[in-house]
């Protein structure tokens, strides 16, 4: 049976023809075996981290100071590569002040060195990318990300540009995200898909086993008071078919990538927020 090939990635949007990245045999099993390796990655990121204490004060840890620069994107070459929504001005630099860019690049590059161990999707690691929703070049990505969106704005073409992005096969996770900021970002995806119906989602749902087992929604919180909410919005509005917005809602999953290599929290909990994010990523990658 043929892996999956990274090098399809740029075809998962707007191309009708079945693309192979959604072939199943990319997964690796037994899931034990994949756990062991989760859990070693984990550990070998929280060993690297504590011969290197001083860069836990740059990634702006204990305030929002400090400046991260923004390292220039990757060029494509077809190669999954986790792409991060930006919204309003670049600035050339990532802050606690600037909510899109939370957890950057800490956050991504852990999670995806833990996906280059538990799948053949070979994505890149220390590069990642930032766009902001009217570049031509998100089309060539199949999976968006986005963060804090309580201030989350659009310009009515950055609106229209999500919305040709969804409908015609991106997938949008939308993370870190706090109990009372709903209301606006109701609002702004209802600028992006006006008839858009906002579903709960419970443990029966297939994303939540598309790669590993979730056994239960009541998912450890970072800092957020309990219970994390898990939304979808659908194709359609149809739940038979493809989610197109993941929504975490008041919860912070992308908290523990950015933080478990520092052993501040338990690697169980960890290993629950990127089982989630593993489990995102296959689905987008397959629907």
């Amino acid at each position: 049976m043929t892996p999956l090939r990274s090098a399809d990635c740029g075809s998962r949007i707007g191309n009708t023809d079945p693309p192979s990245i959604r072939n199943q045999s990319a997964i690796r099993n037994p899931q034990s075996e994949i756990l062991k390796r989760a859990c070693i990655a984990i550990m070998a990121l929280t060993l690297g981290a504590l011969a290197t204490v001083p860069a836990l004060a740059q990634r702006g840890f204990g305030g929002g100071r400090f400046q991260t620069p923004i390292a220039p994107n990757a060029p494509y070459d077809g190669r999954f590569t986790f792409v991060r929504i930006r919204y309003g001005p670049d600035y050339g630099f990532a802050s606690q002040r600037l909510p899109w860019s939370h957890d950057y690049p800490a956050g991504e590059q852990h999670f995806m060195k833990i996906m280059n161990e538990v799948s053949l999707l070979g994505p890149h690691i220390e590069e990642t990318n930032i766009l902001p929703l009217d570049s031509p070049d998100l089309a060539r990505y199949p999976v968006a990300y986005l963060c804090e969106p309580g201030g989350w704005t659009m310009t009515d073409q950055e609106a229209a540009a999500l919305r040709a992005y969804l409908q015609k096969g991106g997938f949008m996770i939308v993370d870190d995200f706090r109990y009372q900021h709903w209301p606006n970002f109701e609002q702004q995806m209802l600028r992006v898909l006006p008839e858009a119906r906002f579903v709960d989602l419970d443990i029966t749902h297939q994303i939540f086993h598309s790669f590993f087992e979730i056994k239960t929604l009541n998912v450890p919180q970072y800092y957020d008071p309990p219970p994390a909410i898990f939304r979808a919005i659908f194709e359609d509005n149809d739940p038979n078919k493809r989610i197109m917005v993941m929504i975490n809602y008041n919860t912070d999953i992308s908290e523990y990538w950015e933080w478990s290599d520092t052993g501040f929290k338990p690697i169980d909990e960890s290993n629950e927020a990127y089982k989630l994010g593993v489990n995102y990523i296959i689905y987008g990658m397959t629907h």
